[in-house]
């Protein structure tokens, strides 16, 4: 077990690779159809995905389009010219012989990606990102002393991003890798479904007690921002208990192993001339024009970042901000963030709708297995005439969050809101009249909290007001009560 002290004298250095499959219909080269999920093996191929002789690839140019939109969304712009190469090497799942890729002249140069940690923000330096096609997919059956491989996967579009090696803890690599895919999943370049492998991670990993890079290791196809994290801390600490035993750290590619928590060596790290990199002469340049940028520039929704920004405007909480973030992306069906666009005219409006979606309809939605309903505009209106009747003061606190639970179990609103919570008994009683008539049976019932009251005991105040509550059943106005209890007393 290294102690903190031999641990502090290294220095880290992270990069991460992230495969990000786009979100076309078709694959990269071929005409075939690109969802794989529930497909049976080998179904959605074509002469292209064998390589068959004769077979000449044509790009799909919604490829270029989500790549373009993604180099935006890495604070970059997509390159005016770009290739297409071909990465040579030999494995069952690549019938080709070589993966279509760019190596010499990549779509997107240079770039950003920010992050948050510990109140801290650092920026991740983006090295470059390249669209190449996949390869197919070999298993292993158990107990068995042969392969299987299926091409469904082979040639869809992918976009490798490729960060510098400014990442330096295990707890900054898993943030990056979270806010890659909130980028991608927001700019809509991806579904960033990391279950089915839309966004594979590949932490590469050197440790030194010099401003020298030290020698790297690569932990391939990690699917989770937990196995990003522990898999980097884990080689981390492999790394140093090597060197401090006065051995070496071997260039390679490691697996990880989710049941062991440990990273496995798989094979010697192959460099750049490995993969004899020629260029593809089945594949024109990739030319944007200025226009073609301009507009792609122009169709860009609104990134995370820019909600922080929106978010912190209306007084929101760190916490909060990142739970409307995450929550937004995680159920396509349900839309948080077009209601507080739909109502930022109005900022203290807008802030009691989002502590009331983070506070309660987050939190319902998780709990209960009833449907709730993912309308917008039936949402907005919910919340809207619930605002107004918690504003007018006609429900008190914790009856507007009980309206509102209950409103958003109905696919159907009914055809006032206000009424509805009047049937329910949900509205409170403003009339001063009725309250005085609660008041003073209270007071009469309370002789000695009034006098501790006369005689400073001010927070008996709170007591009486309860008992008023509870005579009412909760319906009385607690801020008109506690103005009446005040008055009567002091007669």
């Amino acid at each position: 077990m290294l102690n903190s002290d031999i641990i502090k004298q290294y220095k880290v250095a992270i990069g991460i690779e992230c495969h990000v499959q786009l979100k076309t219909t078709t694959k990269l080269f071929a005409s075939v159809d690109n969802d794989a999920r529930d497909a049976e093996p080998n179904t959605l191929i074509s002469h292209i995905c064998f390589g068959l002789p004769g077979a000449l690839p044509v790009l799909n140019e919604k490829a270029v389009e989500l790549a373009s939109k993604a180099s935006f969304a890495l604070n970059s712009t997509p390159a005016k010219f770009s290739t297409f190469d071909r990465k040579h090497y030999f494995y069952p799942d690549l019938p080709m012989g070589y993966q279509i890729t760019q190596f010499y002249h990549p779509i997107v140069i240079g770039g950003e990606v920010t992050i948050q940690l510990d109140g801290k923000t650092k920026a991740i330096g983006i090295t470059r990102a390249h669209l190449e096609a996949d390869a197919g997919k070999s298993s292993h059956p158990a107990g068995s002393d042969y392969s299987l491989v299926d091409l469904n996967r082979a040639g869809t579009p992918l976009l490798e991003i490729v960060s510098d090696p400014d990442i330096s803890s295990p707890a900054e690599a898993r943030q990056y890798a979270h806010e890659l895919f909130l980028l991608m999943k927001y700019a809509g370049v991806s579904d960033a479904d990391l279950f089915h492998g839309n966004m594979r991670f590949d932490v590469n990993v050197s440790v030194s007690k010099t401003d020298e890079l030290g020698t790297r290791t690569e932990t391939k196809n990690l699917n989770s921002f937990r196995s990003v994290e522990k898999a980097a801390q884990y080689e981390i600490n492999r790394q140093i208990e090597l060197l401090e035993k006065g051995k070496s750290i071997d260039q390679e590619t490691r697996g990880w192993d989710e049941a062991k928590q440990k990273t496995t060596s798989q094979r010697g790290k192959e460099h750049a001339h490995d993969y004899r990199y020629m260029p593809d002469p089945d594949i024109p340049p990739i030319e944007l024009d200025d226009d073609y940028i301009a507009i792609i520039k122009a169709s860009m929704p609104l990134l995370p970042g820019n909600w922080r920004e929106s978010l912190k405007s209306i007084g929101l909480d760190a916490t909060q901000t990142e739970i409307l973030i995450e929550n937004e992306v995680l159920s396509d069906e349900v839309n948080y963030l077009d209601i507080i666009k739909q109502n930022k005219a109005d900022k203290c409006l807008t802030k009691l709708i989002a502590n009331w979606m983070v506070n309660i309809e987050i939190p319902l939605r998780k709990e209960t297995e009833t449907e709730l309903n993912n309308n917008t505009k039936q949402r907005n209106t919910i919340y809207l005439e619930i605002a107004k009747l918690y504003n007018d003061k006609k429900l008190s606190s914790s009856n507007a969050k009980l309206l509102l639970g209950e409103l958003l179990g109905h696919n159907n609103l009914p055809d006032s809101i206000e009424k509805y919570a009047n049937e329910q008994g949900l509205i409170q009683v403003s009339d001063s009249k009725e309250i005085e008539a609660l008041v003073l049976q209270v007071l009469k019932d309370n002789p000695k909290a009034v006098e501790d009251i006369k005689a400073g005991e001010n927070k008996v105040i709170g007591y009486l007001v309860g008992q008023v509550m509870k005579q009412s059943q909760g319906k009385a106005n607690p801020g008109l009560t506690r103005q009446l209890i005040d008055k009567l007393i002091s007669k």
